[in-house]
């Protein structure tokens, strides 16, 4: 298989997705989960997922499709990339094992749906409150939160583009 189609085959539908995470589970794998928009991919993202593949065995990135992006009234120019030009640059992080789009505001269903051993978002959460941390908990998992790399984000790339 060509290096290009590993990076396609990374890209899964929630069915797809699902059947993976049950085989993994079976060799005794813990499966982790995050989401986002990571619309402009920097050093930040990069060790936000390394962080979050390091805490397990198999990272499943939710990603925000452009609908989801809009629903979050980031900014009106946002998303910068679309969803495929997002998915196909995350897919090509060693970091992440799997990406599912998600139309929704929040993950909440496709958490519901997946039922990862662990949940990680950024330290800008409280525990608590992340998406999902009701769903995860109740099934036995663990959430987590990673600090940020400082000095990184995507309203700043922008920012630094536009003056």
């Amino acid at each position: 298989m060509s290096f290009h189609e590993q990076l396609k085959n990374k890209v899964l539908i929630k069915e797809k997705a699902l059947g993976r995470i049950i085989s993994l589970r079976h060799s005794g794998k813990k499966i982790v989960f995050t989401n986002g928009c990571f619309d402009i991919l920097h050093p930040g993202h990069v060790d936000y997922l390394s962080q979050a593949r390091d805490a397990g065995d198999f990272l499943i990135l939710g990603l925000n499709t452009d609908v989801s992006v809009r629903l979050l009234n980031k900014a009106p120019n946002r998303p910068v990339n679309n969803e495929q030009t997002r998915a196909m640059v995350l897919a090509g992080l060693a970091s992440v094992d799997a990406i599912i789009f998600f139309d929704e505001q929040t993950p909440h269903e496709l958490i519901k749906f997946l039922k990862p051993d662990l949940l990680v978002k950024g330290d800008d959460y409280k525990v608590e409150n992340i998406v999902g941390y009701d769903i995860v908990k109740e099934n036995g998992g663990q959430v987590i939160t990673i600090p940020f790399l400082i000095g990184y984000s995507t309203t700043q790339v922008i920012q630094k583009i536009l003056s």
